[in-house]
Protein backbone atom coordinates (compact mmCIF):
# COMPACT_ATOMS: atom_id res chain seq x y z
CA UNK A 1 0.00 0.00 0.00
CA UNK A 2 2.62 2.66 1.02
CA UNK A 3 5.96 2.60 -1.34
CA UNK A 4 9.58 1.69 -0.80
CA UNK A 5 12.78 2.78 -1.77
CA UNK A 6 12.25 1.88 -5.69
CA UNK A 7 8.47 2.70 -5.48
CA UNK A 8 7.27 -0.44 -5.56
CA UNK A 9 3.82 -1.06 -4.19
CA UNK A 10 3.79 -2.66 -0.82
CA UNK A 11 1.28 -4.31 1.01
CA UNK A 12 1.45 -3.06 4.74
CA UNK A 13 -0.27 -4.28 7.69
CA UNK A 14 -1.46 -0.92 9.10
CA UNK A 15 -0.38 -1.31 12.44
CA UNK A 16 3.13 -0.57 10.97
CA UNK A 17 1.73 2.55 8.75
CA UNK A 18 2.62 5.03 11.62
CA UNK A 19 6.60 3.69 11.08
CA UNK A 20 6.35 3.07 7.75
CA UNK A 21 4.99 6.23 5.88
CA UNK A 22 8.31 8.01 5.33
CA UNK A 23 10.29 5.71 4.42
CA UNK A 24 9.54 7.06 0.78
CA UNK A 25 12.76 9.00 -0.83
CA UNK A 26 10.41 12.00 -3.14
CA UNK A 27 12.42 13.11 -5.77
CA UNK A 28 14.17 16.56 -5.08
CA UNK A 29 12.32 18.93 -7.69
CA UNK A 30 14.32 20.51 -10.66
CA UNK A 31 13.86 24.11 -11.37
CA UNK A 32 11.74 23.19 -13.79
CA UNK A 33 9.03 21.46 -11.52
CA UNK A 34 8.55 24.81 -9.45
CA UNK A 35 4.75 25.71 -9.98
CA UNK A 36 5.45 28.91 -11.22
CA UNK A 37 3.21 29.96 -14.09
CA UNK A 38 6.47 32.39 -15.02
CA UNK A 39 8.15 29.76 -16.08
CA UNK A 40 5.54 28.02 -18.33
CA UNK A 41 3.65 31.58 -20.35
CA UNK A 42 2.44 30.78 -24.03
CA UNK A 43 2.94 26.77 -24.16
CA UNK A 44 -0.56 26.16 -25.81
CA UNK A 45 -0.13 24.52 -28.98
CA UNK A 46 -1.81 27.17 -30.68
CA UNK A 47 0.78 29.62 -31.14
CA UNK A 48 -0.98 32.50 -32.43
CA UNK A 49 -4.73 32.53 -31.93
CA UNK A 50 -7.46 34.13 -34.26
CA UNK A 51 -8.20 37.61 -33.09
CA UNK A 52 -11.00 37.38 -30.56
CA UNK A 53 -13.01 39.85 -32.14
CA UNK A 54 -13.14 37.74 -35.08
CA UNK A 55 -13.34 34.06 -33.26
CA UNK A 56 -16.10 35.28 -31.33
CA UNK A 57 -17.86 37.62 -33.77
CA UNK A 58 -17.97 40.37 -31.09
CA UNK A 59 -18.50 44.31 -32.94
CA UNK A 60 -16.60 47.10 -31.71
CA UNK A 61 -18.28 49.71 -29.06
CA UNK A 62 -18.40 53.22 -30.07
CA UNK A 63 -15.06 54.22 -27.94
CA UNK A 64 -12.40 56.35 -29.33
CA UNK A 65 -9.24 55.39 -31.08
CA UNK A 66 -5.83 56.29 -29.80
CA UNK A 67 -4.46 59.51 -31.74
CA UNK A 68 -0.85 60.99 -31.55
CA UNK A 69 -1.28 63.57 -28.93
CA UNK A 70 -3.05 60.96 -26.64
CA UNK A 71 0.26 59.72 -26.96
CA UNK A 72 1.85 62.79 -26.02
CA UNK A 73 -0.47 63.54 -23.16
CA UNK A 74 0.17 59.67 -21.93
CA UNK A 75 4.24 60.47 -22.10
CA UNK A 76 3.77 64.03 -19.86
CA UNK A 77 2.23 61.81 -17.17
CA UNK A 78 4.73 58.70 -17.11
CA UNK A 79 7.46 60.01 -19.70
CA UNK A 80 9.62 56.94 -20.96
CA UNK A 81 6.80 54.29 -19.43
CA UNK A 82 4.38 54.27 -22.99
CA UNK A 83 5.11 51.13 -24.58
CA UNK A 84 3.67 51.58 -28.75
CA UNK A 85 6.10 49.08 -30.44
CA UNK A 86 4.46 46.24 -31.76
CA UNK A 87 6.44 43.41 -30.44
CA UNK A 88 6.44 45.05 -27.16
CA UNK A 89 2.88 44.67 -26.86
CA UNK A 90 2.35 40.96 -28.71
CA UNK A 91 3.09 39.66 -24.91
CA UNK A 92 0.08 41.81 -23.18
CA UNK A 93 -2.61 41.16 -26.47
CA UNK A 94 -2.69 37.68 -26.10
CA UNK A 95 -4.03 35.62 -22.66
CA UNK A 96 -0.86 32.92 -21.61
CA UNK A 97 -3.50 29.88 -23.20
CA UNK A 98 -3.03 31.25 -26.20
CA UNK A 99 -7.03 31.51 -26.45
CA UNK A 100 -7.76 34.82 -27.10
CA UNK A 101 -5.87 38.06 -28.63
CA UNK A 102 -6.76 41.93 -29.01
CA UNK A 103 -4.91 44.75 -30.51
CA UNK A 104 -3.91 46.85 -28.33
CA UNK A 105 -1.69 49.51 -29.54
CA UNK A 106 -0.71 51.32 -26.11
CA UNK A 107 0.61 50.40 -22.99
CA UNK A 108 1.12 52.17 -19.84
CA UNK A 109 3.37 51.46 -17.11
CA UNK A 110 2.00 53.78 -14.13
CA UNK A 111 3.92 53.69 -10.98
CA UNK A 112 1.44 55.43 -8.52
CA UNK A 113 -2.33 55.86 -7.53
CA UNK A 114 -1.54 59.42 -8.75
CA UNK A 115 -0.63 58.04 -12.31
CA UNK A 116 -2.91 55.72 -12.57
CA UNK A 117 -5.84 58.89 -12.06
CA UNK A 118 -4.49 61.48 -14.48
CA UNK A 119 -4.50 58.34 -17.03
CA UNK A 120 -7.67 57.42 -16.50
CA UNK A 121 -9.24 60.80 -16.10
CA UNK A 122 -7.78 61.56 -19.56
CA UNK A 123 -9.18 58.34 -21.04
CA UNK A 124 -12.50 59.01 -19.56
CA UNK A 125 -12.74 62.49 -20.99
CA UNK A 126 -11.66 61.27 -24.29
CA UNK A 127 -14.03 58.11 -24.69
CA UNK A 128 -11.11 55.61 -24.83
CA UNK A 129 -11.65 52.31 -23.56
CA UNK A 130 -9.09 51.06 -21.47
CA UNK A 131 -8.09 47.14 -19.77
CA UNK A 132 -6.37 46.63 -16.73
CA UNK A 133 -3.72 44.21 -16.33
CA UNK A 134 -1.96 42.77 -13.91
CA UNK A 135 0.22 39.23 -14.17
CA UNK A 136 -2.19 38.32 -17.11
CA UNK A 137 -2.42 35.01 -15.57
CA UNK A 138 -5.88 34.82 -16.19
CA UNK A 139 -7.74 31.85 -17.34
CA UNK A 140 -11.40 33.61 -19.28
CA UNK A 141 -9.65 36.84 -21.04
CA UNK A 142 -10.23 38.80 -18.42
CA UNK A 143 -7.09 40.94 -18.86
CA UNK A 144 -6.43 41.38 -22.73
CA UNK A 145 -8.15 43.40 -24.64
CA UNK A 146 -10.78 42.24 -26.68
CA UNK A 147 -10.13 45.33 -29.30
CA UNK A 148 -7.97 48.35 -29.64
CA UNK A 149 -8.15 48.96 -25.40
CA UNK A 150 -5.31 51.00 -24.13
CA UNK A 151 -3.84 48.56 -21.77
CA UNK A 152 -2.98 49.32 -17.93
CA UNK A 153 -0.42 47.20 -16.55
CA UNK A 154 0.55 47.43 -12.86
CA UNK A 155 3.92 45.58 -13.24
CA UNK A 156 6.14 48.66 -11.67
CA UNK A 157 3.46 48.98 -8.88
CA UNK A 158 5.27 46.58 -6.80
CA UNK A 159 5.86 48.33 -3.41
CA UNK A 160 5.24 47.15 0.06
CA UNK A 161 3.96 49.88 2.11
CA UNK A 162 3.73 48.44 5.36
CA UNK A 163 3.43 45.15 7.90
CA UNK A 164 2.31 45.58 11.14
CA UNK A 165 4.08 42.72 12.96
CA UNK A 166 1.38 42.51 15.76
CA UNK A 167 -1.88 42.39 13.93
CA UNK A 168 -0.01 40.83 10.88
CA UNK A 169 -1.60 43.54 8.49
CA UNK A 170 0.40 43.80 5.03
CA UNK A 171 -0.46 46.88 3.46
CA UNK A 172 1.46 47.02 -0.53
CA UNK A 173 0.77 48.53 -4.04
CA UNK A 174 -1.25 46.17 -6.27
CA UNK A 175 1.48 45.19 -8.81
CA UNK A 176 3.06 43.24 -5.96
CA UNK A 177 3.72 39.07 -7.25
CA UNK A 178 2.28 37.07 -5.05
CA UNK A 179 4.96 35.12 -4.50
CA UNK A 180 7.43 38.02 -3.72
CA UNK A 181 5.08 38.73 -0.61
CA UNK A 182 5.47 35.21 0.65
CA UNK A 183 8.86 35.74 -0.11
CA UNK A 184 8.87 39.00 1.83
CA UNK A 185 6.62 37.98 4.58
CA UNK A 186 8.44 34.68 5.08
CA UNK A 187 11.27 36.52 6.85
CA UNK A 188 9.29 37.85 9.45
CA UNK A 189 7.57 34.90 10.18
CA UNK A 190 4.02 35.47 8.17
CA UNK A 191 2.50 33.72 5.28
CA UNK A 192 -0.19 35.20 2.35
CA UNK A 193 -3.13 34.01 2.51
CA UNK A 194 -3.68 33.18 -0.41
CA UNK A 195 -1.71 30.48 -2.50
CA UNK A 196 -2.16 29.39 -6.53
CA UNK A 197 -0.01 27.79 -8.81
CA UNK A 198 1.04 30.98 -10.69
CA UNK A 199 1.82 32.95 -7.47
CA UNK A 200 5.35 33.52 -9.52
CA UNK A 201 3.80 35.67 -11.72
CA UNK A 202 0.34 37.01 -10.73
CA UNK A 203 0.07 40.11 -9.16
CA UNK A 204 -1.87 40.44 -5.93
CA UNK A 205 -4.18 43.32 -7.52
CA UNK A 206 -4.98 40.78 -9.81
CA UNK A 207 -6.07 38.31 -7.39
CA UNK A 208 -8.67 40.51 -6.12
CA UNK A 209 -10.09 41.74 -9.21
CA UNK A 210 -10.74 37.97 -9.27
CA UNK A 211 -11.69 37.54 -6.08
CA UNK A 212 -9.06 34.67 -6.33
CA UNK A 213 -9.41 31.51 -4.85
CA UNK A 214 -6.69 29.27 -4.88
CA UNK A 215 -5.32 26.25 -2.82
CA UNK A 216 -5.71 27.22 0.74
CA UNK A 217 -9.17 28.46 0.87
CA UNK A 218 -10.02 25.75 3.66
CA UNK A 219 -7.49 26.61 5.93
CA UNK A 220 -7.77 30.99 5.31
CA UNK A 221 -11.37 31.44 3.99
CA UNK A 222 -11.42 34.04 0.89
CA UNK A 223 -10.44 37.42 -0.22
CA UNK A 224 -13.29 38.33 0.44
CA UNK A 225 -12.49 37.70 4.31
CA UNK A 226 -8.95 38.25 4.33
CA UNK A 227 -8.83 41.91 2.38
CA UNK A 228 -8.67 44.50 5.31
CA UNK A 229 -9.60 47.32 2.82
CA UNK A 230 -8.38 49.00 -0.74
CA UNK A 231 -7.69 51.83 -2.68
CA UNK A 232 -9.10 52.23 -6.17
CA UNK A 233 -9.14 54.49 -9.30
CA UNK A 234 -12.35 55.17 -10.88
CA UNK A 235 -13.08 55.44 -14.37
CA UNK A 236 -13.27 58.86 -14.04
CA UNK A 237 -9.78 59.22 -12.38
CA UNK A 238 -11.09 59.59 -8.63
CA UNK A 239 -9.32 58.31 -6.25
CA UNK A 240 -11.42 55.61 -3.86
CA UNK A 241 -9.62 55.93 -0.17
CA UNK A 242 -10.75 52.83 2.01
CA UNK A 243 -7.43 51.38 2.57
CA UNK A 244 -7.32 51.04 6.40
CA UNK A 245 -6.22 47.41 8.40
CA UNK A 246 -8.97 47.16 11.06
CA UNK A 247 -10.56 43.80 11.68
CA UNK A 248 -13.84 45.74 12.40
CA UNK A 249 -15.08 48.68 10.73
CA UNK A 250 -18.86 48.73 10.81
CA UNK A 251 -19.82 52.16 9.13
CA UNK A 252 -21.76 52.21 6.31
CA UNK A 253 -21.18 49.73 3.03
CA UNK A 254 -18.37 48.07 2.42
CA UNK A 255 -17.06 49.29 -0.02
CA UNK A 256 -13.89 47.50 -1.19
CA UNK A 257 -16.08 44.07 -1.98
CA UNK A 258 -17.80 46.01 -4.92
CA UNK A 259 -14.25 45.86 -6.31
CA UNK A 260 -13.17 41.93 -4.88
CA UNK A 261 -14.17 40.06 -8.04
CA UNK A 262 -15.29 43.45 -10.00
CA UNK A 263 -12.79 42.44 -12.72
CA UNK A 264 -11.60 45.81 -13.54
CA UNK A 265 -15.05 46.29 -14.89
CA UNK A 266 -15.71 49.53 -11.93
CA UNK A 267 -11.93 50.61 -11.79
CA UNK A 268 -8.32 49.62 -10.94
CA UNK A 269 -7.37 48.35 -7.71
CA UNK A 270 -3.60 50.13 -6.84
CA UNK A 271 -3.29 49.34 -3.01
CA UNK A 272 -4.90 46.68 -0.53
CA UNK A 273 -4.57 45.66 2.85
CA UNK A 274 -4.86 42.14 3.94
CA UNK A 275 -4.78 40.21 6.70
CA UNK A 276 -1.49 37.67 7.25
CA UNK A 277 -1.69 34.77 9.26
CA UNK A 278 1.73 33.27 10.77
CA UNK A 279 3.51 30.90 8.38
CA UNK A 280 3.33 27.46 9.70
CA UNK A 281 6.07 26.04 11.49
CA UNK A 282 4.86 22.65 10.55
CA UNK A 283 4.29 21.06 7.35
CA UNK A 284 2.93 17.67 6.02
CA UNK A 285 1.63 16.57 2.79
CA UNK A 286 0.42 13.45 1.84
CA UNK A 287 -0.62 11.85 -1.66
CA UNK A 288 -3.09 8.89 -1.40
CA UNK A 289 -4.49 6.75 -3.75
CA UNK A 290 -7.98 5.92 -4.15
CA UNK A 291 -10.14 2.78 -6.22
CA UNK A 292 -13.17 6.14 -7.00
CA UNK A 293 -14.58 8.81 -5.98
CA UNK A 294 -16.87 7.49 -3.48
CA UNK A 295 -13.63 6.75 -1.43
CA UNK A 296 -12.14 9.95 -1.85
CA UNK A 297 -15.36 11.70 -0.59
CA UNK A 298 -14.68 9.46 2.11
CA UNK A 299 -11.30 10.83 2.94
CA UNK A 300 -12.27 14.08 2.72
CA UNK A 301 -15.01 13.81 5.36
CA UNK A 302 -12.10 11.56 7.67
CA UNK A 303 -9.68 14.59 6.83
CA UNK A 304 -12.07 17.09 8.42
CA UNK A 305 -13.03 14.81 11.70
CA UNK A 306 -9.44 13.47 12.32
CA UNK A 307 -7.27 16.46 11.23
CA UNK A 308 -9.49 19.93 12.02
CA UNK A 309 -7.57 22.39 12.81
CA UNK A 310 -4.11 21.64 10.82
CA UNK A 311 -5.94 20.90 7.91
CA UNK A 312 -4.71 23.46 5.01
CA UNK A 313 -5.51 21.88 1.86
CA UNK A 314 -7.42 18.80 0.02
CA UNK A 315 -7.23 18.25 -3.30
CA UNK A 316 -7.94 15.51 -5.90
CA UNK A 317 -7.08 14.17 -9.03
CA UNK A 318 -8.29 11.72 -11.64
CA UNK A 319 -5.94 9.47 -13.08
CA UNK A 320 -6.35 11.46 -16.95
CA UNK A 321 -4.71 14.65 -14.66
CA UNK A 322 -1.51 12.53 -13.55
CA UNK A 323 -1.51 10.93 -16.93
CA UNK A 324 -1.24 14.60 -18.64
CA UNK A 325 1.63 16.00 -15.85
CA UNK A 326 3.50 12.71 -16.36
CA UNK A 327 3.61 12.78 -20.38
CA UNK A 328 3.97 16.47 -21.10
CA UNK A 329 6.01 17.83 -17.56
CA UNK A 330 8.06 13.96 -17.42
CA UNK A 331 7.13 14.30 -13.24
CA UNK A 332 7.05 11.38 -11.28
CA UNK A 333 3.83 9.55 -9.75
CA UNK A 334 5.21 7.74 -6.61
CA UNK A 335 1.79 6.00 -6.81
CA UNK A 336 0.82 4.93 -10.44
CA UNK A 337 -2.14 2.58 -11.59
CA UNK A 338 -4.73 4.34 -9.00
CA UNK A 339 -8.43 6.20 -10.34
CA UNK A 340 -8.21 9.32 -7.96
CA UNK A 341 -5.39 10.63 -5.86
CA UNK A 342 -6.17 12.85 -2.75
CA UNK A 343 -3.36 15.59 -1.94
CA UNK A 344 -3.71 16.28 1.86
CA UNK A 345 -1.79 19.16 3.51
CA UNK A 346 -1.14 19.54 7.07
CA UNK A 347 0.29 23.08 8.89
CA UNK A 348 0.55 23.71 12.24
CA UNK A 349 3.03 25.17 15.24
CA UNK A 350 3.83 21.83 16.43
CA UNK A 351 5.61 19.26 14.67
CA UNK A 352 5.12 16.51 16.89
CA UNK A 353 1.34 17.30 17.57
CA UNK A 354 0.65 17.26 13.54
CA UNK A 355 2.71 14.25 12.99
CA UNK A 356 0.63 12.08 15.26
CA UNK A 357 -2.98 13.81 14.28
CA UNK A 358 -1.88 12.68 10.41
CA UNK A 359 -0.65 9.58 11.34
CA UNK A 360 -4.03 8.71 13.27
CA UNK A 361 -5.77 9.82 10.24
CA UNK A 362 -3.35 7.67 7.76
CA UNK A 363 -4.21 4.39 9.51
CA UNK A 364 -7.78 5.20 10.51
CA UNK A 365 -7.88 5.76 6.12
CA UNK A 366 -6.08 2.39 5.69
CA UNK A 367 -7.99 0.42 7.96
CA UNK A 368 -11.53 1.64 6.34
CA UNK A 369 -10.11 0.59 2.76
CA UNK A 370 -10.52 4.56 1.67
CA UNK A 371 -7.30 4.26 0.09
CA UNK A 372 -4.98 1.96 -1.61
CA UNK A 373 -1.48 3.58 -1.52
CA UNK A 374 0.51 6.55 -0.35
CA UNK A 375 3.18 8.41 0.67
CA UNK A 376 3.79 11.77 3.01
CA UNK A 377 6.44 14.30 2.78
CA UNK A 378 7.35 16.49 5.47
CA UNK A 379 10.84 18.51 3.98
CA UNK A 380 10.53 21.71 1.72
CA UNK A 381 11.78 19.82 -1.46
CA UNK A 382 9.62 16.48 -1.39
CA UNK A 383 6.85 18.73 -0.39
CA UNK A 384 6.84 20.77 -3.47
CA UNK A 385 7.09 17.88 -5.91
CA UNK A 386 3.76 16.64 -4.74
CA UNK A 387 2.55 19.77 -4.79
CA UNK A 388 3.54 20.10 -8.44
CA UNK A 389 1.55 16.70 -9.59
CA UNK A 390 -1.30 19.35 -8.56
CA UNK A 391 -0.34 22.58 -9.06
CA UNK A 392 1.34 21.88 -12.65
CA UNK A 393 -2.13 20.17 -14.00
CA UNK A 394 -3.08 23.58 -15.90
CA UNK A 395 0.63 24.05 -17.81
CA UNK A 396 0.15 20.31 -18.74
CA UNK A 397 -3.16 20.90 -20.24
CA UNK A 398 -1.72 23.55 -22.45
CA UNK A 399 1.00 21.42 -23.57
CA UNK A 400 -1.68 18.56 -24.93
CA UNK A 401 -3.51 20.85 -27.41
CA UNK A 402 -6.58 23.53 -27.37
CA UNK A 403 -8.19 23.74 -23.69
CA UNK A 404 -12.02 23.87 -22.89
CA UNK A 405 -11.59 24.89 -19.32
CA UNK A 406 -14.40 25.00 -16.61
CA UNK A 407 -14.31 26.51 -13.03
CA UNK A 408 -17.36 25.35 -11.20
CA UNK A 409 -18.73 25.09 -7.85
CA UNK A 410 -21.43 22.68 -6.54
CA UNK A 411 -22.29 20.09 -3.43
CA UNK A 412 -19.03 18.33 -3.22
CA UNK A 413 -20.81 14.62 -3.63
CA UNK A 414 -21.47 15.74 -7.48
CA UNK A 415 -18.29 17.15 -8.61
CA UNK A 416 -16.96 14.22 -10.67
CA UNK A 417 -20.50 12.96 -12.20
CA UNK A 418 -20.48 16.00 -14.53
CA UNK A 419 -16.78 14.56 -15.78
CA UNK A 420 -17.96 11.33 -16.06
CA UNK A 421 -21.10 12.29 -17.80
CA UNK A 422 -18.74 15.12 -20.25
CA UNK A 423 -16.51 12.06 -21.07
CA UNK A 424 -19.84 10.33 -22.51
CA UNK A 425 -21.04 12.84 -24.28
CA UNK A 426 -17.77 13.96 -26.13
CA UNK A 427 -16.33 10.38 -26.61
CA UNK A 428 -13.61 10.25 -29.38
CA UNK A 429 -14.70 14.18 -30.12
CA UNK A 430 -11.88 15.12 -27.44
CA UNK A 431 -8.82 14.92 -26.82
CA UNK A 432 -8.58 14.53 -23.25
CA UNK A 433 -11.55 15.16 -20.15
CA UNK A 434 -10.08 15.38 -16.68
CA UNK A 435 -11.38 16.69 -13.16
CA UNK A 436 -9.30 18.08 -10.40
CA UNK A 437 -9.92 20.52 -7.92
CA UNK A 438 -10.38 21.63 -4.25
CA UNK A 439 -12.59 18.95 -2.05
CA UNK A 440 -12.24 21.82 0.84
CA UNK A 441 -14.69 24.14 -1.29
CA UNK A 442 -16.46 21.87 -3.88
CA UNK A 443 -14.32 23.90 -7.12
CA UNK A 444 -14.13 21.19 -9.76
CA UNK A 445 -11.64 22.37 -12.59
CA UNK A 446 -13.29 20.27 -15.74
CA UNK A 447 -10.71 20.69 -18.64
CA UNK A 448 -11.23 19.30 -22.23
CA UNK A 449 -8.51 19.39 -24.73
CA UNK A 450 -8.49 18.84 -28.23
CA UNK A 451 -6.16 19.39 -31.44
CA UNK A 452 -7.07 22.68 -31.93
CA UNK A 453 -10.27 25.02 -31.25
CA UNK A 454 -13.41 23.62 -32.79
CA UNK A 455 -17.30 25.31 -32.68
CA UNK A 456 -18.48 22.00 -32.86
CA UNK A 457 -16.86 20.64 -29.85
CA UNK A 458 -17.81 24.36 -27.98
CA UNK A 459 -21.42 23.72 -28.97
CA UNK A 460 -21.53 19.98 -27.21
CA UNK A 461 -19.43 21.82 -24.07
CA UNK A 462 -21.69 24.78 -23.81
CA UNK A 463 -24.34 25.57 -22.84
CA UNK A 464 -24.47 21.71 -21.39
CA UNK A 465 -21.87 22.31 -18.73
CA UNK A 466 -23.42 25.51 -17.59
CA UNK A 467 -26.87 23.83 -17.33
CA UNK A 468 -25.90 20.62 -16.02
CA UNK A 469 -24.13 23.10 -12.94
CA UNK A 470 -27.34 25.14 -12.70
CA UNK A 471 -29.60 22.01 -12.46
CA UNK A 472 -27.81 20.90 -9.40
CA UNK A 473 -27.46 24.33 -7.55
CA UNK A 474 -24.25 25.13 -8.73
CA UNK A 475 -22.06 28.36 -9.72
CA UNK A 476 -20.13 28.64 -13.49
CA UNK A 477 -17.20 30.42 -12.41
CA UNK A 478 -16.10 29.16 -9.19
CA UNK A 479 -12.43 31.42 -8.52
CA UNK A 480 -11.43 32.08 -12.23
CA UNK A 481 -14.36 34.58 -12.89
CA UNK A 482 -15.74 35.64 -15.78
CA UNK A 483 -14.22 37.43 -17.71
CA UNK A 484 -14.99 37.49 -21.52
CA UNK A 485 -15.52 34.18 -22.09
CA UNK A 486 -18.43 33.43 -19.44
CA UNK A 487 -20.02 36.86 -18.99
CA UNK A 488 -23.15 36.27 -21.44
CA UNK A 489 -23.20 32.89 -19.25
CA UNK A 490 -23.66 34.66 -15.78
CA UNK A 491 -27.67 34.20 -15.96
CA UNK A 492 -27.16 30.40 -15.41
CA UNK A 493 -25.84 31.20 -11.73
CA UNK A 494 -27.69 35.10 -11.51
CA UNK A 495 -31.03 35.62 -11.42
CA UNK A 496 -31.79 38.52 -13.94
CA UNK A 497 -32.53 41.04 -11.01
CA UNK A 498 -29.54 40.04 -9.74
CA UNK A 499 -27.68 41.02 -12.87
CA UNK A 500 -29.62 44.21 -13.37
CA UNK A 501 -28.55 45.71 -9.83
CA UNK A 502 -24.68 44.79 -11.10
CA UNK A 503 -25.44 46.69 -14.66
CA UNK A 504 -26.70 49.74 -13.03
CA UNK A 505 -23.69 49.80 -10.50
CA UNK A 506 -21.65 49.26 -13.29
CA UNK A 507 -23.50 52.49 -15.48
CA UNK A 508 -23.43 54.71 -12.09
CA UNK A 509 -19.61 54.41 -11.42
CA UNK A 510 -18.59 53.87 -14.91
CA UNK A 511 -21.09 55.77 -17.05
CA UNK A 512 -18.80 55.49 -20.39
CA UNK A 513 -18.34 52.10 -20.26
CA UNK A 514 -14.52 52.49 -20.87
CA UNK A 515 -13.82 50.22 -17.75
CA UNK A 516 -12.49 46.76 -19.42
CA UNK A 517 -15.38 46.23 -21.88
CA UNK A 518 -17.03 43.35 -23.40
CA UNK A 519 -16.24 41.64 -19.95
CA UNK A 520 -17.76 40.26 -16.72
CA UNK A 521 -21.43 41.83 -16.82
CA UNK A 522 -23.54 41.10 -20.07
CA UNK A 523 -24.41 44.74 -21.75
CA UNK A 524 -27.61 46.20 -21.42
CA UNK A 525 -27.82 46.78 -24.84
Amino acid sequence: MWLNMSYSVLRLDSRKLCSAVRLLPLREPRWGQIPFLSSYRFMSQEKVPPLTAERYRVSRLPFSEVSVEDIRHFQKIIPGRVITDESDLKAHNIDWLRTVRGHSKVLLKPRTTEEVSKILKHCNERGLAVTPQGGNTGLVGGSVPVFDEILISTALMDQVISFDDVSGALVCQAGCVLDSLNQYLAVLGYTMPLDLGAKGSCHIGGNLATNAGGLRLLRYGSLRGTVLGLEAVLPDGSILDCLNSLRKDNTGYDLKQLFIGSEGTLGIITALSIMCPRKPSAVNVALLGCENFSKVLQVFTLCRDQLGEILSACEFMDSESMRIVQTHLKLINPLPDNAFYVLVETSGSCGKHDEEKLNIFLEKAMDSGFVTSGTVATDQGKIMSLWGLRERITEALALDGYVYKYDLSMPVEKLYALVEETRVRLGSSAQCVVGYGHLGDGNLHLNVTAKSHSDTLLSALEPFVYEWTSKHNGSISAEHGLGFKKRNHIFYSKSAGAVHIMQQLKHMLDPKGIMNPYKTIPSTD
